[in-house]
């Protein structure tokens, strides 16, 4: 092959190993033209036995079955397979054991790195993996950092998107306005935002947490609102599924929204644009956050740099559909 295409068997190898930013694009063009014209498939398994790499990275997300993951896990793919890696995606269900699970097989060699989310392990627990070579890339809630290790952090202000969808419905007049928040993973930071604006205002928080962040688990908050004394106006629910089963409770017991009742999600998943009425929502761009993790993680297994990181703030927006409008006494 290095002979067809008239350079070093090690350029070849260059190109084959992701780095052909670092040859001539006229040389780089000429070796994939020779590649495609072989056929070539490189042996993976000899690859990783010749350079103890596996050249698969650990995608670790809480759970796959929330709309929210699949398009980040894809924005993860796009970028490392472009560099020469493969992708396993792993749902620990936002459970400790599974999480821990994911680095002991890192630090078998299975995984080249890891990017994701992950709900109950610290920087201290990840810190064997940095300390072995296997970068990592952690998606926060909120701005955290690894010290002196090298993990990396992206985060979304998570606190300051709930002040934010908060605040928007005091503005339009509410006071009463209850949040449904669920146990684990963003309910923490997302609940405090929603307390400081609702402490800001002088209005009295109304909070009920469920167990799980699922359609259901919204329906069944809802339900409970609905069937307790509590003159509730508007409803924040922690995330979009929980928003979604809001709704749908709801309209089940014969209340319009937003008419009767406001309701307001966070995620921005694509059928918060759907249902009806559309969903006032948090977007978080999670193509964007996925592919900058990809990003950062290959940076540091291609420059092996062990630096300690900085963490990088993501963007959020607040997204305003039909599902949010003044409360009945203003409308009225």
């Amino acid at each position: 092959m290095a002979e067809r295409a008239g350079v070093a068997q090690a350029t070849v190898s260059l190109v084959l190993n992701g780095g052909r930013d670092k040859v001539a694009p006229e040389t780089a063009d000429r070796i994939e033209a020779v590649i495609a014209e072989l056929g070539y498939q490189p042996n993976r398994f000899a690859q990783a036995l010749r350079t103890s790499r596996s050249h698969v990275i650990a995608c670790v997300v809480p759970d796959l079955t929330n709309p929210f993951y699949p398009s980040l896990v894809v924005a993860v793919q796009k970028v490392v397979r472009n560099a020469g890696y493969e992708v396993i995606t792993i749902d620990t269900e936002g459970e400790l054991a599974n999480e821990r699970q994911v680095v002991a097989a890192a630090l078998q060699g299975r995984y080249d790195g890891v990017v994701g989310v992950f709900f109950n392990l610290s920087a201290r627990d990840l810190a064997p993996l940095g300390k072995n070579g296997v970068p990592v890339v952690r998606i926060e809630v909120r701005r955290k950092s690894g010290g002196s290790l090298p993990i990396d952090d992206l985060f979304i202000d998570n606190q300051a998107a709930a002040r934010a969808v908060t605040a928007h419905l005091l503005g339009l007049g509410h006071r009463a306005i209850a949040m449904v928040a669920a146990r684990g993973g963003p309910q923490s930071v997302r609940l405090q935002g929603y307390l400081d604006a609702m402490a800001a205002s002088g209005a009295e928080p109304i909070v009920l947490e469920a167990t799980h962040f699922t359609v259901e688990a919204g329906s069944e908050m809802a339900d409970r609102i609905v069937a307790s004394d509590q003159r509730v106006t508007a409803i924040i629910a922690a995330n979009d599924l929980m928003a979604i089963g809001v709704i749908k409770s709801l309209l089940r017991n014969g209340l319009s929204v937003p008419h009767d009742i406001s309701v307001a999600g966070f995620d921005d998943i694509m059928a918060s644009a759907l249902v009806t009425p559309g969903l006032t929502t948090v977007a978080q761009f999670q193509d964007r956050l996925g592919a900058r993790a990809a990003e950062k993680l290959l940076s540091r297994l291609i420059s092996r740099e062990t630096e300690p990181a900085q963490p990088e703030e993501m963007p959020f927006e607040l997204v305003i559909r039909a599902s949010v409008a003044p409360p009945p006494d203003v409308q009225n």
